[in-house]
């Protein structure tokens, strides 16, 4: 349960209509099988105790009372277990038949979720058979005690802050408001349906997408376990397409047609920030629902769920070409607008072969495209000085060429130089003034060549290097509109060879690859045999390791401790944990120094979920104290 997460497990058992002690003995082993797992909270399907295809069996007391005998001896089977499992039972009360599920732990039956909506359409008819459940829920006696029954039970565990599930029954998810809305508002983080959708011609497709659907809207974890192979194929089919998802994304996803059970852990320190943040996600105030009080205890789980050690860059080529773009449209469009309120005859941009402005000056031209402004009036401005390396001039201003926009040179060596002799610095001192003065003089330059000519200096600086506040403040942090501000480095390089690959200009195409090639560095350091002496990511860590963190850190609010936890699942066999931890380390320290230089940014084009505009997503004091992400940090460091 450290961090927030609890393993969980949706099971579909092996059945035989009707046999209910056959039915019990397997539920009786897939609990054993989801506890040795570490799963916390289990769902099988609907009716499993007897099999949901019973049909008129149902009005049967002989099936009916075996079921009860079966759900005492899978409640007994429990004790000890530090498990909340959902169990399928028909259940008689005051002469009428319900659907539920039970809740079980440590023993006991914690009450019965009863069926709110019955198909009677198609394939179904569960009204032959079932009543529906009442609207709310009230207590029954059941083998002498007294249990909850009704719709929209919260089980609620107290020794774990925020753990508070629900169960629904298959057609409940499928309606027009499911019962799992109200146990949402009422705090209910995990919803678990026990289900028997059976399976037809592209039922599938639409029942992941609307189980991930659910679990983003009400930000929450959803357990889905599904009936399967052993139900009656008398005229239908059931695959045991069992899904597990939060907040929108399927976490696992059972193999159709094949019985067994999938496990994941569901995040719930994740879902209660998502809520927290997200002012439309109405919470009650009132409390109207059942609260029923169980115990699964804390420990460890054992992470078994992936993290993507790419978060901002889709996996898949497709979706990473339509990602690119998207984006690459977006920015365009911003600046496109930009442009013409501003009545800017022309942009300026200061191109040095990298790739931050290598995607700065391809987004220009996009824009220009749009507004059909000839690129002529684009001004790339190439400012070679101390630390410019052949390699990236040429390519700078080969693309510039290539592109149609009017490259021009401006050296500003002797510029520098007069200025060190004014301000009393010697040449042979390479401290951050000497390389802070380059920036500074070339924002000088392009700021004055855009008064000039009635124009607009376009910004090259990336997310990832904001975040870091790897930027000279009024130098390369300054501009008048950031067209790649919230484009994190990692992206920066997948837009560039998007665009490589469909520009249809050899030419250009190859230049573009010799910048994806060339070492990220900003250049302030004189060459070492006319090579880049001064490498970014050796000074400050890979970006790939800082996009991650960024990505935790501010999409979900994870705790330093915990993005260490994860990254060095999700970065196994490529960092150590100790550059793992160094390079955490590093950015938690500057993350919090440099936002300084965060609060006076720019304007520029939001294009996803993370971004640290000072104006919308990230409101921060520049004087926030990180002592305490740092000792977290420390404490995580000491626990491995």
């Amino acid at each position: 349960m450290r961090d927030g997460f609890i393993k969980v497990a949706a099971v579909t058992p092996d059945i035989r209509v009707a046999d209910v002690s056959f039915n019990t003995e397997k539920i009786c082993q897939a609990i054993d099988s989801a506890a040795k797992e570490g799963a916390k909270i289990a769902a099988f399907p609907e009716l499993c105790i007897t099999g949901y295809t019973c049909g008129d069996l149902f009005a049967q007391d002989v099936l009916l009372d075996n079921a009860k005998e079966g759900l005492l001896k899978a409640a007994a089977h429990t004790k000890g277990k530090d498990m909340l499992v959902f169990v399928g039972v028909p259940l008689a009360v005051d002469g009428k038949l319900y659907n539920t599920a039970a809740a079980l732990n440590d023993g006991e039956i914690l009450g019965f979720t009863t069926k709110t909506f019955l198909p009677n359409y198609g394939e179904f008819y569960e009204m032959r058979q079932f009543h529906e459940g009442p609207s709310q829920a009230r207590f029954i006696t059941f083998d002498g005690k007294e249990l909850p029954f009704g719709p929209q039970l919260l089980f609620e565990e107290k020794s774990i802050d925020g753990l508070i599930v629900s169960a629904e029954i298959c057609e409940d998810v499928w309606s027009a408001v499911p019962p799992s809305i109200g146990a949402a508002r009422e705090g209910a983080v995990i919803i678990v349906n026990c289900s028997a959708s059976d399976e037809t011609v592209g039922k599938a497709a639409y029942r992941k997408a609307l189980i991930e659907g659910q679990s983003a809207r009400l930000l929450c974890g959803y357990v889905y376990a599904n009936a399967g192979e052993g139900e009656s194929t008398t005229d239908l089919v059931f695959g045991g397409h069992n899904i597990i998802a939060e907040n929108g994304a399927a976490l696992a996803e059972g193999k159709r047609f094949e019985n067994g059970m999938i496990c994941s852990e569901i995040d719930i320190k994740r879902l209660w920030s998502e809520r927290r943040r997200n002012t439309t996600f109405q919470m009650s105030d009132e409390r109207r629902l059942l609260r029923i009080p169980f115990h699964i205890g804390m420990g460890e789980t054992c992470l078994t769920r992936t993290f993507p050690s790419r978060p901002f860059v889709p996996c898949d080529d497709k979706e990473r070409a339509k990602r690119c773009e998207e984006i690459l449209t977006i920015q365009a469009m911003g600046l496109k607008k930009r442009l013409a309120h501003a009545h800017a005859g022309s942009a300026v941009v200061g191109i040095s072969g990298g790739l931050d402005s290598t995607l700065a000056l391809l987004v220009t031209a996009k824009a220009f495209d749009a507004l059909g402004m000839d690129r002529k009036h684009i001004a790339a401005v190439t400012m070679p000085c101390f630390g410019t390396t052949d390699r990236t001039y040429q390519n700078a201003c080969k693309m510039s060429k290539r592109l149609g926009a009017d490259l021009r040179e401006v050296p500003i060596a002797e510029s520098v130089r007069q200025h060190f002799k004014d301000i009393g610095h010697d040449m042979e001192d390479h401290s951050v003034t000497y390389e802070n003065a380059q920036a500074r003089e070339r924002t000088q330059v392009i700021m004055d060549i855009a008064n000039k000519e009635n124009g607009m200096v376009i910004g090259t600086g990336d997310m990832s290097e904001l975040a870091l506040g790897w930027a000279t403040y009024n130098g390369d942090h300054m501009s008048m509109y950031g067209v790649n501000a919230s484009v994190p480095k990692t992206l920066v390089r997948h837009l560039v060879r998007y665009y490589a690959d469909t520009c249809e200009d050899e030419t250009l195409k190859e230049v573009l690859y010799d910048v994806l090639d060339t070492p990220v560095s900003p250049e302030l350091l004189p060459p070492e045999d006319g090579e880049i002496a001064q490498k970014t990511e050796d000074l400050v860590g890979p970006y790939e390791l800082h996009d991650f963190f960024l990505y935790y850190f501010l999409r979900f609010g994870y705790e330093p401790a915990k993005i260490y936890r994860i990254a060095k699942s999700a970065f196994a066999g490529e960092y150590g944990d100790e550059i793992i931890y160094k390079w955490l380390h590093t950015f938690c320290r500057r993350f919090f120094t440099q936002q300084f230089k965060r609060s006076c940014l720019p304007d520029g084009p939001k294009v996803g979920t993370v971004a640290l505009s000072p104006r919308g997503d990230w409101r921060m004091p520049s004087d926030a104290c990180g002592a305490v992400w740092m000792e977290n940090l420390e404490k995580a460091k000491e626990r491995q």
